[in-house]
């Protein structure tokens, strides 16, 4: 079985920092693209930020240049760091990991994080 554990989100001020971590655990070979996702209230999920095995990033266009996304392949962990927050980036973001291989299985799996939540107060 696969686990991910989110941790760092909280209440910030506009224009404070957070940081957000998710590990996955398990009987895990390898994991393609690691990511964060996020929602507000009445509004649909959305890609944050992605980043592959291999280290290309994407990002929100929202986010460019406040957000970096990194990860360390040996831990199975994905961060985000989260600057110039401003209260629109409030939300619960949600850690992805994408075609995870687990050791004896050559199926590619989905897996999603049970959210943490952001709010950035004016």
């Amino acid at each position: 079985q696969v686990q991910l554990v989110e941790s760092g989100g909280g209440l910030v001020q506009a224009g404070g920092s957070l940081r957000l971590s998710c590990a996955a655990s398990g009987n895990i070979f390898s994991i393609n693209a690691m990511g964060w996702y996020r929602q507000a209230p009445g509004k649909q999920r959305g890609l944050v930020a992605s980043i592959t095995s291999g280290g290309s990033r994407n990002y929100a266009d929202s986010v460019k240049g406040r957000f970096t996304i990194s990860r360390d392949n040996a831990k199975n962990t994905v961060y985000l760091q989260m600057n110039s927050l401003k209260p629109e980036d409030t939300a619960v973001y949600y850690c992805n990991v994408r075609d995870l291989i687990r050791v004896g299985d050559p199926a590619k799996y989905d897996y999603w994080g049970q959210g943490t939540q952001v709010t950035v107060s004016s």
